[in-house]
């Protein structure tokens, strides 16, 4: 509807656009207001409204009614798109509030940042000063990445950060700062000045911000007395603090109270000061490793405060003995490479909810894990004792236990009951012990039927053992003396996927007829490294990664892969290999062959590929 107006009650009606005036043309009907007719005489309303629609007559847009001498309306040609913001050269720009400008060499700070910007990354540049007076511009930014930069303490003015009111996260790491910055703004909730070369921080560069969750002060040069008492006060929201990798001789005696992740590792670190940790109520990772701590450095109330805890790293330090007073809610304790030699069943006793135990290099001798010793861990799951003394696996350990790892030790033995105690056990690694053929008990594995792995690998075994669980997945016998395979100790394995033989003594002749027979989900077989003089018959149908390079093999013939039609990958490489030794039809039927391997070989050896393998391997020479 169009209205038609005049200049009294009695003047004209409202009339549809669809039906302009009597004489009146159709256009002029079409427009939002119309020409007053019916009086005598105009109004001054009615001449301007005349021009406007002679104006609509006209070529162009017509002008809105009361826009002719406004100077912000567009005029006529113009577009009413408002104009590109400013970006700094070479920067991107993608939001109205974040710039962009990692990685372009700067070496200065860029002086046309709109001050509208909230976010902005300066990182990976040559910068080594901050200009105040164009960083005092940018009042609104809550983001400042200057990570990876040039920026001295000198080239950081103290009054650099005072009109940044807003700042909630700044990224400093990597630069050449020698001591923090004074004055850090209230606002701020995560400060990383990590791998700088600061010595001193001071009381309000992370004091009084009680929005601040997590400090990065690792990779510096921080010692204790670099670090007021009062660093933290009133900043009682700290989460996370990273002081790893700095000069520090003790555990500083002020950390903030509502901590749960605390690093401390690569310092200078010999004692944990009584009280210290008594705060931290909170504190649920806690990591000392890399550090000097000795028996005298822990006393039993050091972490007896912290009853949230749940992991604990104590390892590479000089400890002789399990600290005492560790908490009951810790489901993590590393311990490896310390200097213990004796594991006291009382330390230990009260961490029903523990799930790793690790004790690796230690000095763990015969007598230094008595018989349950570590039975109260109902909860273990894996007990790591890697390259210690013992010499046979520890008694009575927790029923629930899932890994137990003995690789380097001295174990000579395995008797019919020595794992027993842990029919749960899903992997077990007892390489590099002392194990000979003799002393491992035909029924040593029995009671395991929950096994998926077993690493045997660097013993002196010479021939494979008996009683294997059914359930085994992986089976690792590499670096032993196997001389011959006999098919009764690998009967009943339907479920093994991977057998590693390689580094043995096994030769062809010494395979026994049927020993791949029941192997039915071999996927992986190595017997690299042997002294195979041609490909072993009658392998696993299922067999997919075949390795059998550095053996004697100087011929391959066209019936050697008839039983492995899945095979994807063979290894040949330093055999005795010629050109010609391959049969052009051994590969024929392998649809899935997509590695051939015969480097090494005397000389560069033709394979013959089916015309359908989906990529051909490389024929290589020696």
């Amino acid at each position: 509807m169009v209205r038609w107006g005049g200049g009294g009650s009695e003047g004209g009606a409202c009339l549809s656009a669809a039906h302009p005036p009597p004489g009146g043309d159709a256009s002029v009907a079409m427009v939002t207001r119309c020409p007053v007719w019916g009086h005598p005489v105009l109004s001054l309303n009615s001449q301007r409204l005349s021009l406007l629609l002679l104006l609509l007559l006209l070529p162009g847009p017509p002008p809105a009614l009361g826009m002719e001498d406004d100077a912000s309306f567009p005029h006529l040609g113009e577009s009413s798109q408002p104009p590109p913001r400013a970006c700094p050269p070479r920067c991107s720009c993608p939001r109205p509030d974040t710039v962009d400008c990692d990685g372009l060499d700067l070496q200065v700070f860029p002086d046309n940042i709109t001050r509208a910007a909230q976010h902005l990354s300066l990182q990976n540049n040559q910068l080594q000063e901050l200009p105040y007076n164009e960083l005092s511009r940018l009042s609104g930014l809550r983001t400042l990445n200057l990570h990876n930069n040039l920026i001295s303490s000198e080239g950081l003015p103290d009054e650099a950060f005072e009109s940044l009111t807003q700042l909630q996260h700044i990224y400093v790491a990597h630069n050449k700062l020698s001591v923090a910055p004074q004055f850090l703004p209230r606002s701020l909730r995560v400060a990383d000045l990590a791998a700088n070369e600061v010595t001193e921080i001071f009381p309000l560069t992370f004091g009084e911000k009680p929005a601040l969750r997590s400090v990065y002060l690792h990779n510096n040069q921080l010692s204790n007395a670099g670090l007021p008492p009062d660093a933290f006060r009133g900043s009682e929201a700290v989460a996370t603090l990273s002081l790893s990798s700095n000069q520090l001789s003790y555990v500083p005696p002020s950390l903030p109270p509502s901590l749960e992740r605390l690093h401390l590792q690569n310092n200078l670190i010999s004692k944990v000061p009584r009280g210290a940790l008594s705060r931290q109520t909170h504190l649920r990772e806690l990591y000392l490793q890399h550090n000097q701590l000795t028996d005298s450095g822990l006393d039993a109330t050091t972490f007896s405060k912290l009853h949230r805890l749940e992991y604990l790293d104590l390892s590479h330090n000089q400890l002789a003995a399990v600290p005492a007073g560790l908490p009951r809610t810790l489901a993590v304790l590393h311990l490896g490479r310390n200097r213990i030699r004796w594991v006291e069943a009382a330390r230990l006793g009260g961490l029903r909810g523990l799930r790793y135990l690790l004790l690796q290099h230690n000095q763990l001798g015969a007598t230094g894990l008595p018989a349950g010793a570590l039975r109260p861990l109902r909860g273990l799951h894996t007990l790591h004792l890697y390259g210690n003394r013992l010499d046979r696996v520890p008694q009575a350990l927790p029923r629930r236990l899932r890994a137990l790892v003995l690789p380097h030790n001295r174990v000579a033995a395995l008797g019919a009951r020595d794992l027993a105690s842990t029919p749960r056990l899903a992997e077990l690694n007892l390489a590099y012990n002392c194990l000979a053929s003799a002393r491992v008990h035909l029924r040593a594995f029995r009671r395991l039927r929950a096994l998926r792995s077993l690493d045997l690998a660097g013993n002196q075994l010479t021939q494979l053992p008996s009683g294997l669980p059914a359930g085994l997945h992986t089976l690792r016998l590499e670096r032993n003396q196997l001389r011959v395979l006999e098919p009764e100790p690998l009967a009943g394995l339907h479920q093994l996927q991977e057998l590693s033989l390689a580094h043995n003594r096994l030769r062809v002749g010494g395979i026994g007829p049927g020993t791949w027979h029941e192997l039915q989900a071999l996927q992986v077989l190595d017997l690299s490294h042997n002294e195979l003089s041609f490909v072993p018959p009658d392998l696993p149908e299922a067999l997919e990664e075949l390795h059998l390079q550095g053996n004697r093999i100087g011929h391959v013939g066209p019936e050697a892969f008839l039983s492995t039609p899945r095979l994807r990958a063979l290894f040949l490489r330093a055999n005795r290999l010629h050109m010609t030794s391959i049969a052009p039809e051994a590969f024929l039927g392998l649809l899935h062959l997509r590695v051939v391997d015969t480097m090494g070989n005397p000389e560069p050896v033709l394979v013959h590929l089916p015309p359908t393998a989906p990529r051909q391997p490389r024929a290589a020479g020696p």
